[in-house]
């Protein structure tokens, strides 16, 4: 197993403790100069700052307990924010009705970005509504999708 997954298992299994989910793991760089982004989300409710503390605690001691990383890295525990990303199914389906903003691989209706509201979710992927069109997108053809920030 690779040591992305490995986080992502520990990560996951700490995070279950307190009622949060993991939304991404992200480590970059190698050796001395590793920062790990560990991106956490409370269903139904908002992510607060003792979430994050609570979670990082907790990881640093099993990452270092588990003694997998080579060298010293810089960990970071934080909410998703508002412009969020969309990565699984379900982060979809619970964001039916929202804005959203998907880049595609290739082009749909001539496009590789759509902003748009979420209008629906399907087994192969989902449909987005900008007023003007409805485009079907099947989840292998995301690049990336995230939320729009709403000001109203």
């Amino acid at each position: 197993m690779n040591k992305q997954k490995r986080i992502e298992l520990i990560a996951a299994e700490i995070a279950t403790e307190y009622g949060l989910e993991v939304v991404e793991v992200s480590l970059k760089g190698q050796g001395r100069r590793q920062f790990l982004r560990i991106t956490i989300d409370k269903p139904g409710s908002s992510i607060g700052l003792d979430d994050c503390e609570n979670v990082s605690r907790q990881l640093s001691v099993s990452l270092d307990v588990e003694d997998f990383m080579e060298g010293s890295y810089t960990l970071e525990v934080t909410s998703p924010g508002l412009d969020r990303p969309l990565k699984k199914r379900e982060d979809f389906v619970k964001n039916i009705g929202k804005l959203v903003k998907v880049v595609t691989r290739q082009k749909v209706n001539n496009t590789n970005s759509i902003t748009g509201r979420l209008a629906d979710t399907f087994e192969e992927g989902i449909i987005v509504d900008d007023n003007d069109n409805r485009y079907e997108i099947n989840y292998q053809n995301i690049s990336r999708a995230r939320l729009e920030i709403e000001i109203k």
